[in-house]
């Protein structure tokens, strides 16, 4: 590939002089990732338990944060529940758009949030196929995978409509500051009101205060890195990209890029798997390199290129999830809950698939008065087929005090996605949307074994015999999952000698029997 990195050395703050929010709002998460790095996390104290009972409850629901948390507050109140929304901001989607796949899309057709023409119109781009590629590895060439773009301002307003027609209450401008549960509620604290709620829903995300408590300050098993804009001015738009690497690795990290086409340009995105060790780069640094290598990525030049807007950020994951919170009447959902796979960003996407799951589930912990701290960890269940994606992750990142071959992650993803590649798009498009399935690991695996020995032996001594010997379980987790499942299946008409509660503990055992094995994957093979 020629190159066409520009010969000016400017960096982060001159390509986005003309963004000074952006600017500022950049330094404001790259204080925060140092924070992160140094084992400096502050751990708030905003929840308590109390024995004491709460003379009224007003709400069913609270649902603290809106952004997605409406997703999730526009089914349960379409139930009959009295549910409020709080957002710490005004409700309303950034002007960046949400890649998803359509048939994942059709899910709020089929909970009754979108009609089909309101579907069509919250669609801003649609394009086919997308690569994958890393370093001198042939391309994949995929067709829709993640090629749906949803214009997250018309969704969200939708939505907010709906959920206010449908009698739900939206307080906005109204941040969360505290709460209490009782043994009948919750009262929370937000702006200068309060709340009393029988359920607290966090869909906060990942820095909410709750998953702060909750977690202790323990250092993240792993993060992804994310920087990225939104530009005119590329000569072809017309394709995407889902992963794909062209260079080796660079300050003890892999680089990984993304590039969807958007209804205002072009989208790219730079991103890298890490860990928190001190020394690990900034955000400014990675948006520094971003600079340097897009014009190589892209085959455009920075001039040539109209910045409408910037995206950066960090996830923080941990192989303790999902988080199950130790407080009664308290439910993490979404990026707050962990329920994604450590290769995935979560988010819109994530939520999305879990929404049916969260759906059904809280309805039936509400109409049992099932909320205790237990009851409500049934809703957060191991699911073997997220926690087997760890080894990947590691697979893909370096660390500080390790020496690779520059092009060593590049060849074992290029060997591996070609393999499975060549098994089909059954095998590769679940594995593409976040979903692991145990037939499309095993047939990979084994693939992979056979034909390319010598790669086994360059990936044991990277990810190391602790990390192999933290996934077998795993593995064979998912193994048992996916054999049991259909037995537990054919056990339905026994439920009705059960329990109210015990009929809830067996759905949502049917529950993580499906999402643990990745039953629910909804797409054409």
């Amino acid at each position: 590939m020629p190159s066409m990195t520009p010969s000016d050395s400017r960096t982060t703050p001159d390509w986005l002089a003309h963004l000074p929010n952006t600017l500022t709002g950049l330094q404001v998460v790259d204080d925060r990732w140092q924070k992160y790095r140094q084992g400096n996390l502050a751990v708030p104290d905003v929840i308590h338990q109390t024995e004491t009972q709460l003379p009224t409850v007003e709400w069913d629901v609270v649902i603290s944060g809106g952004t997605l948390g409406i997703l999730l507050g526009a089914t349960l109140v379409q139930q009959g529940w009295r549910v409020a929304v709080l957002e710490k901001g005004a409700l309303r989607g950034r002007d960046q758009e949400w890649n998803i796949s359509r048939p994942e899309l059709q899910t709020l057709v089929e909970l009754d949030l979108l009609s089909e023409a309101e579907l069509e119109r919250a669609i801003a781009t649609e394009y086919n196929p997308a690569r994958i590629q890393f370093g001198d590895s042939d391309p994949v060439w995929v067709r829709d995978v993640l090629n749906i773009g949803v214009d997250p301002v018309y969704l969200l307003e939708t939505l907010k409509q709906k959920f206010l027609a449908a009698g739900g209450t939206l307080i906005e401008q109204t941040a969360f500051r505290n709460a209490s549960v009782h043994p009948n509620g919750v009262i929370i604290s937000a702006g200068e009101q309060k709340f009393q709620t029988r359920l607290l829903i966090d869909a906060m995300g990942h820095f909410s205060p709750l998953v702060q408590q909750a977690r202790q300050g323990s250092q993240p098993d792993g993060i992804c890195l994310v920087v990225g804009t939104c530009a005119n001015g590329y000569p072809e738009n017309e394709t995407g990209d889902l992963i794909v690497s062209f260079t080796p690795v660079r300050r003890q990290c892999q680089y990984f890029w993304e590039a969807f086409p958007a209804r205002d340009g072009r989208t790219t995105y730079l991103f890298t798997y890490v860990d928190s060790h001190p020394d690990r780069l900034s955000l400014t640094d990675l948006f520094d390199d971003y600079w340097q290598l897009l014009p190589d990525y892209q085959q455009v030049e920075l001039s040539q290129l109209d910045i409408k807007r910037a995206v950066f950020g960090f996830f923080p994951c941990y192989r303790d999830s999902p988080l199950q919170y130790p407080w009664g009447r308290v439910l993490p959902v979404g990026d707050s809950s962990g329920s994604q796979s450590p290769l995935s960003f979560g988010g819109f996407g994530a939520m999305i698939r879990h929404l049916p799951r969260l759906t059904s589930g809280i309805d039936e912990a509400l109409s049992t008065n099932c909320l205790s701290a237990d009851d409500l960890g049934w809703l957060q269940p191991y699911q073997p087929n997220l926690s087997v994606t760890w080894l990947f992750q590691e697979s893909m990142r370096v660390g500080m005090q390790q020496s690779l071959p520059p092009d060593q992650i590049n060849h074992i993803l290029g060997t591996i996605f070609g393999d499975m590649a060549a098994l089909g798009d059954a095998t590769l498009k679940p594995f593409l949307q976040d979903v692991v399935q145990f037939p499309a690991l095993a047939k990979t695996l084994l693939r992979t074994s056979v034909k390319h020995p010598g790669l086994v032996a360059q990936i044991l001594p990277q990810v190391g015999v602790g990390a192999i010997a933290r996934w077998l379980p795993h593995y064979l987790a998912l193994a048992g999952y996916s054999l049991l499942r259909p037995a537990v299946q054919t056990m339905q008409p026994l439920t009705t000698t059960l329990s109210e509660k015990q009929q809830y503990q067996y759905h949502r055992w049917l529950d993580a029997l499906q999402y643990g094995t990745g039953s629910d994957y909804r797409g054409s093979p």
